[in-house]
């Protein structure tokens, strides 16, 4: 595997664990395991594990349960202030990655936008206006073209989880394309209450290590 060096991750539930994201993002995963899911342990996540095997160091976990990517949350709430775009650009105009050098972005995410039933809009992969990034599509699209341009020579990977609608994978897919993002559609692995279970949790490192091995 090539050398990744630093990594930062922009990620929902599926990548939190309590005392390791940012201060006032909520968790999803703790130290006590749920009626629906087993996992209790930090070292059972996916990005846990993924750290102890790759040549690669963690910076930053900046994750958050419950986001979306776009500014539309569960119910039509306006996340505007704590959506994959919102914590990306608030890191990006306080110089974060002109500070830190990061080598390596994961970006795993979409899953809440799916299940939230956010509005998808229209691809659209420039010139975006405030009312376009409240939908899907141009969200996402606005989103790694700004992760791009904060990593210059850097690596960009966009993981999907796998489930999703065929439409998310194909907009996705052709969104990663387009501004020359990496892409890991992920396959099935183990859930309870729609998270991953310890075993799930490494299914899913196995993947992304799968992944980085040959690409």
């Amino acid at each position: 595997m090539k050398e990744l060096g630093n990594v930062f991750i922009l990620g929902d539930s599926y990548s939190t664990f309590e005392g390791y994201n940012p201060e006032g993002y909520d968790v999803w995963y703790n130290s006590e395991a749920k009626d629906c899911n087993d996992l209790c342990r930090v070292e059972d996540c996916w990005w846990y594990r993924f750290f102890e095997k790759a040549p690669a160091t963690l910076v930053r976990n900046c994750s958050y349960s419950g986001t979306t990517v776009c500014n539309t949350g569960y119910g039509g709430e306006d996340c505007r202030h704590k959506s994959f775009i919102a914590r990306l650009d608030r890191l990006i105009e306080s110089g974060y990655f002109e500070s830190e050098k990061i080598d390596t972005m994961i970006i795993f995410g979409s899953t809440n936008d799916c299940w939230a039933q956010s509005p998808v809009g229209e691809e659209k992969f420039s010139d975006w206006t405030e009312e376009d990034l409240y939908k899907v599509y141009p969200a996402f699209s606005y989103m790694l073209k700004r992760a791009k341009d904060a990593m210059g020579e850097g690596r960009v990977l966009f993981i999907l989880n796998y489930g999703l609608t065929p439409e998310f994978h194909e907009k996705f897919e052709e969104a990663c394309r387009y501004f020359k993002v990496e892409f890991l559609p992920l396959r099935e692995f183990q859930v309870g209450g729609g998270h991953p279970t310890a075993l799930g949790m490494r299914e899913i490192c196995e993947q992304v290590l799968e992944y980085f091995e040959n690409n």
